[in-house]
């Protein structure tokens, strides 16, 4: 009989894992929420949909799909011995991080100067609340990328790589839901 579990056969550490969870559980829960309350204003939540900037939205899109890529990458390059690499590609992800908090910085601005604000509409409530909880999440992922690439072992590496897959998925799950769902 083996002593080994379920949970070592997880990549990375147990607790990542944990927090992975949990995060997907509250995002989820969110998102829960945003579409039971949609279910009572659709002509009003779609009307607040179309002042959202979904080109901008789909551009940063592709900016975290490439960004994961990058994390990927990284962490078979590390595997392989290829720190240098490795580490350019952790670089990578993290400035395409900031590339994508960019974008929604100018998305926001633009919002405001609108006079869009949380309170204007509960689609907006929601859509900040959302997507400037997910916003948090991708600066924290930029630190864990950059400390990752200076720490690089490859376990650091493969709980860096996984912290920002989730910060990929949660995107992937919003980006429809807030700007394209009607």
């Amino acid at each position: 009989m083996s002593d080994a579990s379920v949970f070592d056969e997880l990549p990375g550490d147990l607790m990542i894992w944990v927090l992975i969870v949990s995060e997907l559980l509250v995002f989820g829960a969110g998102l829960a929420a945003f579409l039971a309350v949609r279910i009572a204003d659709p002509a009003g939540f779609a009307a607040a949909q179309d002042a959202l900037y979904r080109t901008g939205a789909g551009l940063n899109t592709l900016v975290l799909v490439t960004s994961g890529a990058l994390a990927a990458w990284a962490l078979r390059l590390r595997e392989a011995e290829r720190r240098g690499r490795a580490r350019l590609c952790l670089v990578g992800a993290a400035l395409l991080g900031l590339v994508f908090l960019a974008v929604k910085s100018a998305e926001y601005a633009g919002k405001a100067g609108e006079g869009i604000g949380w309170d204007t509409h509960p689609f907006f409530t929601f859509y900040y609340l959302l997507t400037g909880f997910h916003a948090a999440h991708v600066a924290a992922g930029v630190a864990v990328l950059l400390l990752v690439a200076w720490k690089d072992a490859p376990r650091n590496v493969e709980a860096g790589a996984a912290f920002w897959h989730m910060v990929d998925l949660v995107w992937m799950l919003l980006f429809p839901v807030i700007y394209l769902l009607r």
